[in-house]
């Protein structure tokens, strides 16, 4: 049997499709943490969905609660708001099975519709490869036993993606080209600097309180993308540019906080 644990703040417009697409001899466990919808009574509508409901928000705080009850491996720690394609859970565990450590899905960004600035930026920061080879920004990633026991329990970080990625090398790894998790692009420029933003300010702090963690390649867009690819020399200045400003922003921050990320439009 598999464990799948799912965080969910405000989740209810998505919940119900996340569980739909799950094998039905997983163990499921739903963690609704500071929700002001009705996720958590959605996702008790499914029958075998084991829900522990969170008064505050918090997304390290409902990986630990669910990893406290899920009793089996492989074990997939995934949003609510990721779509699979079918078939890739069995893909990603047959993987698992197979000897890696830790498995993903390819992630497929959903552009359609939105502006040239989106669009840029994502033309060279999808080309990065430590975007193609790391554990981050797919809303899924499977672990073996053997590589969960190489951690206590997660830490109190926004950049959770990162911390696993830093839990198991790079030949110890792999991405399921048969498993493919669509993940919806910022449907704004706006919305894309609030993410960066949040997402840097999570990275630094994760690397200011933990070892191992792969630290940020400010020179790979230049070096590995456009060098390689010079007609995407226009987006690349564009890419360095909101990079730039993203962190410089995230400097700033004193605090960061968990929660729904609604700079994407929710496919159906």
């Amino acid at each position: 049997m598999t464990s799948v644990v799912i965080p969910a703040h405000n989740e209810a417009a998505v919940i119900d499709r996340c569980l739909r697409r799950l094998p039905g001899d997983a163990e499921v466990i739903v963690i609704p943490n500071g929700c002001t919808d009705n996720t958590a009574e959605i996702a008790r509508g499914h029958v075998g969905v084991n829900v522990i409901e969170l008064a505050q928000p918090g997304k390290s705080g409902a990986l630990r609660a669910g990893d406290a009850v899920a009793k089996s491996f492989p074990r997939i720690y995934l949003d609510a708001d990721i779509e699979l394609s079918p078939g890739a859970i069995d893909a990603l565990v047959a993987a698992i099975e197979a000897g890696a450590l830790a498995a993903v899905p390819r992630r497929e960004l959903v552009l359609r519709g939105r502006p040239w600035t989106v669009r840029a930026y994502y033309a060279i920061h999808g080309r990065l490869p430590a975007v193609r080879d790391g554990l981050y920004g797919r809303g899924a990633i499977v672990l073996a036993e053997a590589a969960r026991a190489r951690f206590d329990e997660f830490p109190e970080a926004i950049a959770d993606d990162l911390f696993l990625d830093s839990v198991v090398s790079q030949d110890e790894r792999v991405a399921v080209a048969d498993a493919v998790a669509s993940v919806e692009a910022p449907a704004k420029l706006n919305d894309l600097v609030r993410r960066l933003i949040r997402v840097r300010a999570g990275n630094s702090a994760l690397r200011g309180a933990a070892t191992g963690v792969r630290q940020s390649d400010r020179w790979s867009w230049l070096r590995d993308v456009v060098a390689q690819r010079p007609w995407l020399l226009p987006a690349g200045v564009w890419y360095a540019g909101v990079t730039l400003y993203a962190a410089w922003q995230a400097g700033r921050k004193s605090e960061i906080a968990w929660g729904r990320d609604d700079s994407r439009s929710v496919s159906a």
